[in-house]
């Protein structure tokens, strides 16, 4: 698996400001997706896809201490 980084254009980040900041993206071609924004902020939003079909999504405050503001996981697809 190798990915990509690539810049994407500003707007709210998880602590409300309006951030723009850089994406990673990777694939294993089997169901494995990796989505991760980083903000400039030091924010962050995350979004994995599992080969089972499951999806866990997380958006991450910047801080002193980072704070975990939201934390989903979808259950297996039947």
């Amino acid at each position: 698996m190798v990915g990509s980084r690539s810049f994407f254009d500003p707007e709210q980040a998880p602590c409300g400001k309006i951030m723009g900041g850089y994406s990673y993206n990777d694939e294993d071609g089997e169901g494995l997706v990796v989505f991760d924004l980083y903000y400039s902020c030091g924010c962050r939003r995350t979004r994995h896809e599992y080969h089972d079909g499951t999806v866990n999504t997380q958006a991450i405050r910047h801080g002193r201490r980072r704070r975990l503001i939201s934390d989903e996981h979808s259950e297996h697809p039947v």
